[in-house]
């Protein structure tokens, strides 16, 4: 029996993120910093497919197919630069429980660069 997919709509999702961790000082002046915690996610479908599968030439509707969830564990690296307003980030995820749908990992990185207006003042003595 082979499927084929067409048209469909996935189902809406709830996702919550959580973190914890510990800023360390790189520097004594505090301008460098590192940031490093255990991170993770938890996904719920919470609403139907819409749409259909073809389903050897017999369409099969999609809200059929059961709700999947997901639930990962990792750890982060953040690099942050105070003063020029920078920050720099790796997380690695690990998913260890997925339901109705493919288990794998995840790895993200990126970084910040914060404009600041208006300029920040000297303190005044």
């Amino acid at each position: 029996m082979s499927g084929q997919l067409s048209k469909i709509t996935p189902g809406q999702a709830f996702t919550q993120e959580w973190g914890i961790g510990q800023v360390l000082p790189l520097k004594k002046d505090m301008s460098q910093l590192a940031q490093l915690g255990l991170v993770g996610y938890d996904q719920w479908q919470v609403s139907s497919n819409g749409g259909h599968y073809t389903v050897a030439g017999m369409p099969v509707a999609a809200s059929l197919v059961p709700y999947y969830s997901v639930h990962a564990i990792g750890f982060q690296a953040n690099y942050i630069l105070p003063a020029k307003n920078v920050a720099l980030f790796f997380k690695y995820y690990d998913e260890y429980s997925a339901k109705a749908r493919p288990q794998g990992r995840t790895i993200v990185f990126g970084g910040s660069w914060t404009f600041r207006i208006p300029k920040a003042q000297p303190a005044k003595p």
